[in-house]
């Protein structure tokens, strides 16, 4: 057997049905065999291989071995004379391994090769090549030297950016998105290293097959899209730490005593460096606005105050308000302005006027209350929090629409954010693509048709030789490509030729629900077009289940007296009132252990499920995912009432 493929999946399950596309059309006339492992994953990947592919040789772990292990499994019984680690969210070209096989026949001393990778918008991807990191590498890249100098011999050894990437090379390190072995230098230099759960493995083994006295190739005469960051964000803390402990592993393994000393040393600063600049980056995004927001509310209560005691109620300077009374005050109302501004999703992008205006009333009525219900001592002036609730509501009106004057990103008002797609395909597929996109979340602006065949007629807006000029004229933002009819060579092809153009991309796989692209590692999530759920992590979802959980909490917190004889830990009831009231926990979620995969929620009081007994894994998580799925407020009601008496859990 010429070619063994081995793909790792976990919870990717329309970037596998794409792939496995593309993989079938790419191995015609090669005898071959494709193994799919999967790490237990809760997407229904599992059933779609076998619905689908029942010519694959699918694993089916009960846990997530991580990716090293999980090839390991299949090479061990794999009987090609190359073996091929390859990512599910990658596209091959149709010509991709008659070429690479054609290239490791001709050189013997290649131990390892690897391809030219673009992402989702056709840009190159600089770890398609890769060098050795050293100490001295690993600082040049994390002083940030490699990116200032990037064909600098010296400086441009991480990606070896100093090479041409349209030639092929020798190079130090293979990515495992793309990883072609020749089986016997697998015999000669080991499998994957276990040790390595995630990244990192690819590093080892690569040095491992230049130790064992083969070369690895970077191969520039195919080139394959991988969408990058599905499995997971890279800009998550997350990431930067299992990176970066991937990385000590292997300098514990294969660097000196003093030199793996001084690499970890670096490592660790970089975890720190990293992590912190994240989670700070992170805070300052979020808190930037609602911060700005209690200032403005804040400041103009004063400016407020000030106006109606001299204006009004102490004409002539002849007294003014207890000022302690007034700080307290004033800092309690701003609080509960930006709490329900909020809820009300006034913090959501893209901005909506009517949002901050339903958060400033909401306030306003939640503060006018709270003055009536307080003793005579502690009120001060109805008629200020009235003139307060107009100055928030300008000011921060005004806010926003400066901001759309600056033209910020998140703040265009009345800014059509429907997109303008093109569909390429024929027109039996285009209609298909078109009823799954109405099922969709997305509500495209304009929806054009695209030939691939020469000739027009009024249905369509050209052919797919005149994209450029369709792109042009009709103001089109996305284009989407369907790989029934179109070959994924001519797909990245297209890619290339319009990377310099300002238009994203996407794949519809034939007989597919989904609709795949990801233009970069942060917004992956967000590119991908399947049948609308209506997710627990959708903002107004998020907003919905933390109001039940204040008011529920607040209506326990009322009837104390009479609920705490109803439950079986009234010390730990208590206990979760007050912590589910602060934002710490949640009265309904997952089980304790699952899936890292879902949407994330806080630890919580009850499960989903909490009313069944599981014993089988997999079924509870599939039971995590329906919740996670399809969210209902009314659902997490019924689970609390259900269970009253556990709420001491």
């Amino acid at each position: 057997m010429k070619l063994s493929i081995v793909i790792v999946n976990y919870n990717v399950k329309h970037f596998i049905e794409q792939c496995l596309h593309s993989v079938y059309s790419a191995l015609k006339g090669i005898d071959a065999e494709v193994f799919v492992v999967d790490n237990n994953s809760v997407d229904g990947s599992v059933a779609l291989i076998k619905e689908k592919f029942s010519q694959v040789i699918l694993i089916e772990n009960k846990v997530n071995t991580g990716f090293s292990k999980a090839n390991n499994q299949a090479i061990r019984v794999s009987k090609g004379q190359y073996v091929l680690l390859l990512n599910p969210d990658t596209v091959v070209q149709e010509d991709t391994f008659t070429k690479t096989l054609a290239f490791m026949d001709a050189h013997p001393d290649a131990g390892g090769l690897g391809v030219k990778m673009v992402d989702g918008k056709g840009n190159f991807l600089p770890e398609s090549k890769r060098g050795l990191p050293t100490p001295e590498v690993a600082f040049y890249k994390i002083f940030g030297l490699s990116k200032f100098f990037p064909k600098s011999k010296r400086f441009g050894r991480y990606h070896l950016t100093y090479l041409d990437k349209n030639k092929t090379h020798s190079i130090d390190v293979l990515s495992g998105a793309f990883m072609m072995l020749r089986a016997e230098t697998l015999a000669k230099c080991g499998l994957l290293d276990e040790e390595y759960f995630m990244y990192g493995e690819d590093i080892d083994l690569s040095y491992r097959i230049i130790l064992s006295g083969y070369k690895n190739y970077y191969f520039a005469d195919t080139t394959i899209i991988h969408y990058k960051g599905e499995s997971t964000k890279k800009s998550s803390v997350n990431y930067v730490l299992v990176f970066y402990k991937a990385m000590a592993i292997f300098a514990r393994k294969h660097f000196s005593q003093n030199r793996a000393k001084l690499f970890s040393v670096l490592i660790h600063f970089a975890i720190y460096l990293r992590a912190g600049a994240s989670i700070g980056w992170r805070m300052v995004k979020q808190m930037a606005l609602p911060t700005l927001d209690f200032a403005l509310i804040f400041g103009s209560l004063f400016a407020v105050k000030e106006f109606y005691e001299k204006q009004v109620k102490f004409v002539g300077g002849e007294g003014t308000y207890a000022e302690y009374l007034v700080k307290w005050a004033f800092l309690a109302y701003s609080i509960i302005w930006v709490l329900s501004i909020f809820l009300n999703g006034g913090y959501d992008k893209p901005v909506k006027l009517r949002k901050i205006v339903q958060g400033v009333v909401t306030g306003m009525a939640v503060i006018l209350i709270g003055y009536s219900l307080l003793p005579e001592a502690y009120r001060f002036s109805r008629a200020i929090i009235l003139l307060g609730s107009a100055s928030t509501l300008l000011s921060l009106l005004l806010v926003r629409l400066t901001f759309h004057a600056l033209k910020l990103k998140g703040f265009i008002l009345n800014e059509d954010l429907r997109k303008r797609i093109a569909i390429v395909a024929d027109k039996e597929e285009y209609e298909r693509v078109v009823s799954v996109l109405k099922e969709t979340s997305v509500k495209p602006a304009f929806i054009g048709f695209v030939s691939i065949n020469e000739g027009q007629n009024d249905n369509q807006l050209g052919n797919i030789n005149q994209l450029n000029e369709i792109i042009e004229v009709h103001q089109i933002q996305e284009i989407i490509f369907c790989s029934k009819n179109i070959s994924s060579q001519q797909i990245i092809n297209y890619m290339l030729k319009l990377v310099s153009v300002e238009v994203d991309f996407k794949i519809a796989p034939p007989e597919s629900i989904s609709i795949i692209g990801s233009n970069s590692i942060d917004t992956a999530g967000d590119d991908l077009y399947v049948i609308d759920f209506n997710s627990v992590s959708k903002p107004h979802n998020k907003r919905k289940k933390r109001i039940l959980d204040i008011s529920t909490s607040i209506v326990l917190l009322v009837l104390l007296p009479l609920v705490i004889l109803a439950q079986k830990k009234p010390l730990h009831f208590i206990a979760n009132l007050f912590l589910v009231l602060v934002g710490v926990k949640t009265w309904v979620g997952y089980e304790a252990n699952a899936d890292k995969r879902l949407p994330s929620i806080k630890n919580s009081v009850l499960c989903s499920h909490q009313h069944i007994k599981i014993n089988d894994k997999e079924y509870s998580n599939k039971l995590n995912l329906a919740y996670a799925k399809d969210y209902k407020t009314e659902n997490d009601l019924k689970i609390i009432l259900k269970n009253f008496r556990l709420l001491g859990n």
